[in-house]
């Protein structure tokens, strides 16, 4: 991401999406990140943008992320939609393509250059929380679909659009962040945000913020709802281990509103101005509050049904 990112409406985006995917596909696919998150909580205010480059789409079960990966990619080709090119996959791939060089199935839209859409599809187990690449073999070249971390939980329970594809609840975009993230990591992203160099767990971090305060400015008192629903996806995505796992959401936090880590909310403060936010900027102190209440209403009481 980079200052040259456009502002989007998640609304459009969204239709132009939706009318771009095969109808027998559209159960298969969730959009998750900032544009679910746009969408969910302004999609109805066409003054309210996000600023982002990719639309990243799960393909779920995993069962039929391939025939409807491979579906997909082939309709948006067929509708003039174009590989997104990089520095390091400047075209797909092909048969003889090794799979660990494969390029991720990024596409973009025929009338728009500013963003693009992204293929993921959730973990094969529950024990399968690493980042994993499964090739993807369609007419118009040869990607990989990647599948990492805690992405089953960006597709429980979805919310239906009224496009027919699915958008991931908040609640569950910002619980797989704090897991994915449980401690504050030296890792930094690829591009730069607002002219800065910054760390991919700020920025996840940030996120989580992000997601609260919408939450609360949508609904007041809505964080109060999310422990509840957090613990029921825990025990259906992970039964043997949710108790363990619900131990993990809240130390990520925490470390970022330390008084020692000021740089590092100071990075996930610019995150949620450059993303998210971008229509209504918080202030450091409305974010740092809203961490807190955070840690009150929702993780604190996650923690006590772990531990009951």
């Amino acid at each position: 991401m980079s200052q040259s990112n456009r502002l989007i409406s998640p609304r459009a985006a969204l239709e132009q999406v939706a009318a771009a995917i095969p109808q027998d596909c559209r159960g298969n696919l969730v959009v998750i990140g900032s544009l679910a998150a746009g969408y969910y909580f302004f999609g109805d205010n066409s003054s309210l943008q996000v600023r982002t480059k990719d639309a990243d789409c799960l393909l779920s079960p995993r069962i039929r992320a391939i025939p409807a990966g491979i579906a997909v990619t082939e309709r948006l080709f067929a509708a003039d939609w174009t590989f997104h090119p990089t520095e390091e996959f400047p075209a797909p791939g092909t048969a003889d393509t090794p799979d660990k060089n494969l390029p991720v199935a990024r596409l973009q839209p025929p009338s728009s250059q500013d963003w693009f859409i992204e293929l993921l599809t959730v973990p094969e187990s529950p024990e399968d929380l690493g980042q994993h690449y499964i090739r993807l073999p369609t007419a118009n070249g040869h990607f990989s679909l990647c599948s990492f971390g805690f992405l089953s939980l960006a597709d429980y329970r979805p919310v239906t659009t009224e496009f027919g594809i699915g958008v991931a609840r908040p609640e569950m975009m910002a619980l797989a962040n704090l897991l994915h993230h449980p401690t504050i990591g030296p890792q930094t992203m690829s591009g730069l945000i607002g002219g800065r160099r910054i760390k991919r767990s700020n920025k996840d971090l940030g996120r989580v913020l992000a997601l609260a305060l919408l939450a609360e400015r949508k609904s007041e008192d809505s964080l109060m709802t999310w422990a509840r629903l957090w613990a029921d996806a825990l025990q259906t995505r992970f039964p043997a281990r949710w108790q363990e796992l619900a131990l993990q959401a809240g130390p990520g936090v925490r470390q970022l509103l330390k008084q020692d880590h000021e740089e590092d909310f100071d990075e996930a403060l610019l995150t949620c101005a450059y993303g998210l936010l971008a229509s209504r900027p918080p202030t450091p102190a409305l974010l740092r509050a809203m961490g807190e209440r955070l840690l009150a209403d929702a993780i604190e009481p996650l923690e006590q049904l772990a531990q009951t």
